[in-house]
């Protein structure tokens, strides 16, 4: 056989065995679309516990894991000179509650009702020398001199009620004054013992006796012991097709090939800067047995089903809206299209059920 001959037989044999560009047929099926979201679980209620105050820890009176009460003591810190600070404004309390009963009260209303004898007497002795007056006995002097006696004693009486109003009122104030101090004071002794603020769990203990504490440095971490949350994370292209009530199916390396529903609660209405992403809470509709904070979990957020939708592989659309026939002239068409999800588009129009499309294989 001539050479020539040989190759343009090979030649035609590749060409022959080289296969046709795939096809498939719209197919009528249900189509979810959905957002994507990642995210960790949270236990319900759960949150940092912060101390008030700066010191030395001086004791630490739970572990983890422990569950605890609302009120429950958690750390003590040294508080040594607030200590001494109490019970001086206790002391001062008490000596302010002394003198509002003590000499000095009861000195000024002895003073009082001197004054108010005084004037008695004046008033008495007045009357009589206007009397004897009257009857063109005695002196006019000494009749002016009663009478200014009589003033001065009135003079007197008032001078002697206001000194009692006032002094009165300066102890009043001195020991409501001390008693604020002294509520302070055991205010911010107790600030010294930290205690849990719900009902729940001790998941993490930050700090151990003999560091030093401040208001900016967590101590502990507490949060519901058996009721635990999503906290998903929604890119910030998402967001605004998200509410609250939509359906969320979950899925956790902790669990795997299980998918638990759970439902969008709460929507953080500011969004990460950094991340560009908003932050949201789902509820579950039945709870995984069992759960830890801070295990990953990724979502689908629900957006809406169709049970009856014409649909095709997602590689066989390109430019979001064209599809190529599978026939002899290999027709672009364009069509209308619908719903998506990860694998499938539903298309709303431009080819049926009958029409043979090919795949995107670029």
């Amino acid at each position: 056989m001539r050479p020539y001959l040989t190759l343009f037989i090979a030649l035609l044999a590749g060409f022959s065995c080289q296969k046709a560009p795939e096809s498939v047929r719209p197919t009528v099926e249900s189509i979810t679309e959905s957002v994507y979201a990642s995210g960790v679980m949270k236990s319900e209620r759960q949150y940092q516990v912060f101390a008030t105050v700066t010191g030395i820890i001086q004791s630490v009176l739970v572990k983890e894991g422990d569950l605890v009460k609302k009120g429950d003591p958690l750390f003590l810190i040294q508080h040594e000179t607030s200590r001494l600070q109490a019970e001086n404004a206790q002391l001062a309390a008490e000596f302010a509650e002394r003198n509002t009963a003590g000499a000095r009260l009861a000195e000024l209303r002895l003073g009082v009702d001197n004054a108010l004898i005084k004037k008695s007497n004046d008033s008495v002795l007045v009357e009589r020398q206007r009397a004897l007056w009257a009857q063109r006995i005695g002196a006019k002097i000494d009749l002016e001199q009663r009478e200014l006696a009589y003033t001065n004693a009135v003079s007197a009486v008032e001078a002697a009620r206001l000194r009692l109003r006032d002094a009165e009122q300066q102890l009043r104030f001195t020991a409501a004054q001390s008693k604020k101090q002294l509520a302070i004071s055991q205010g911010s002794a107790r600030d010294f013992v930290v205690r849990s603020q719900t009902d729940g769990k001790v998941f993490s203990l930050a700090k151990t006796a003999g560091e030093l504490v401040s208001a900016q440095n967590p101590l502990a971490t507490i949060g519901s012991a058996d009721a635990f949350m999503a906290e998903l994370q929604i890119d910030e292209k998402d967001i605004i097709v998200v509410r609250p009530g939509q359906r969320v199916l979950l899925i956790m390396d902790s669990y795997k090939n299980q998918v638990f529903e759970a439902q969008i609660t709460r929507i953080n209405p500011m969004m990460n800067e950094r991340t560009r992403t908003f932050t949201a809470e789902a509820s579950f509709v039945q709870q995984p047995p069992v759960l830890y904070p801070y295990l990953t979990t990724e979502a689908n957020i629900i957006l809406q089903t169709k049970p009856r939708a014409l649909t095709i592989p997602r590689t066989c659309l390109f430019q979001d809206s064209l599809v190529i026939l599978a026939n002899k002239s290999r027709e672009t068409r364009r069509v209308s299209v619908g719903l998506k999800d990860y694998s499938k588009v539903e298309i709303t129009g431009g080819i049926t059920e009958n029409d043979a499309i090919l795949l995107n294989t670029n």
